[in-house]
């Protein structure tokens, strides 16, 4: 499902929630290439039937349509309240973006987009929507609300970290994911946008990650990447200066003479990380710039129906 066959290029950031959409309406026209194939337009109103439950408010039409069992749900059975927490720092503006690409093709325009379309999705749904951005300071936060004004509002927050960032913006990782877990009081979701490159100590990282999941919370982790560059090192053999956004130091290397070790070094932090999330039963989703915006769904939808 590539997103350049479903919609014109966006070139306003004002359209955000239109593209959002067309994203999320694009899925559902082709869901039955899914796993959630049986859902309608209307999906947000039906779950699946579970063994021993009442049938007494199966939906039948449904049933002769689709051959699987689906009961109908009611708005007080579909309050989900979800948080989105955004990393900011200047890594996630990476890669710097042409003047003809779209803001979705670095970290942060990735993060946003992807953002808007599990907002969607939730307000189909009638559920809650809260937003959290940190990147060297608390940018931003805003409660779970389900109206059309908050539903705006976390719009426009999400829409105002598209502009320029400010230069060598750190990430404080660790203070603001504690901090972001003690604001959690009544069971949600919790989905976290980052690309998890910070100096911190990882023992101490994999506890804030843990601290999330109090409450009986479900995390889910979008370890954002630009696959090319940040995984494979795919660089040309010319000699380059490599400048770290966060802190400015730089380093001068041939790519061909680190590229092994620092394709080791990286894959061995991802699956640390990723068995931590295992450990820890976070939900761990590694997406890379440039992908569709499938993963993202399905996940959304997979682990709203597990959340009960």
């Amino acid at each position: 499902m590539k997103i350049e066959s479903q919609i014109e290029r966006i070139s306003s950031f004002q359209h955000l929630e239109l593209l959002a959409n067309q994203v999320v309406e694009g899925f559902i026209s082709g869901m039955h290439k899914s796993p959630f194939h049986g859902f309608s337009a209307e999906f947000a109103e039906h779950k699946v039937y579970n063994m021993g439950e009442s049938t007494r408010y199966i939906d039948w039409k449904l049933f002769a349509k689709t051959d699987r069992l689906y009961t109908k749900r009611f708005e007080e059975e579909t309050n989900l309240r979800c948080h989105i927490i955004i990393d900011n720092s200047s890594s996630m503006h990476y890669p710097k973006l042409k003047g003809a690409q779209n803001f979705f093709e670095n970290k942060i325009g990735f993060s946003v987009l992807a953002s808007a379309v599990v907002m969607n999705l939730l307000k189909k749904q009638r559920d809650a929507i809260g937003l959290s951005v940190f990147s060297d300071s608390y940018e931003y936060y805003a409660p779970e609300k389900g109206s059309d004004r908050h539903h705006r509002m976390v719009l426009n927050a999400l829409e105002n970290l598209l502009e320029k960032p400010a230069a060598r913006k750190k990430t404080d990782t660790i203070a603001f994911l504690h901090q972001i877990a003690e604001k959690m009081h009544r069971r949600s979701m919790i989905i976290l946008f980052t690309d998890m490159f910070q100096s911190e100590n990882e023992a101490d990282l994999f506890n804030a990650l843990q601290h999330l999941k109090r409450n009986k919370h479900k995390v889910v982790l979008f370890h954002v990447v630009d696959h090319k560059t940040e995984l494979n090192f795919d660089f040309d053999n010319a000699p380059r200066k490599f400048i770290d956004v966060e802190t400015g130091e730089e380093i001068s290397v041939f790519a061909d003479n680190v590229k092994l070790e620092y394709e080791k070094q990286t894959q061995l932090y991802f699956k640390r990380l990723a068995l931590s999330c295992a450990q820890n039963r976070i939900k761990y989703v590694p997406v890379s710039v440039g992908e569709n915006f499938e993963k993202i769904i399905l996940t959304y939808l997979a682990e709203k129906q597990n959340f009960g």
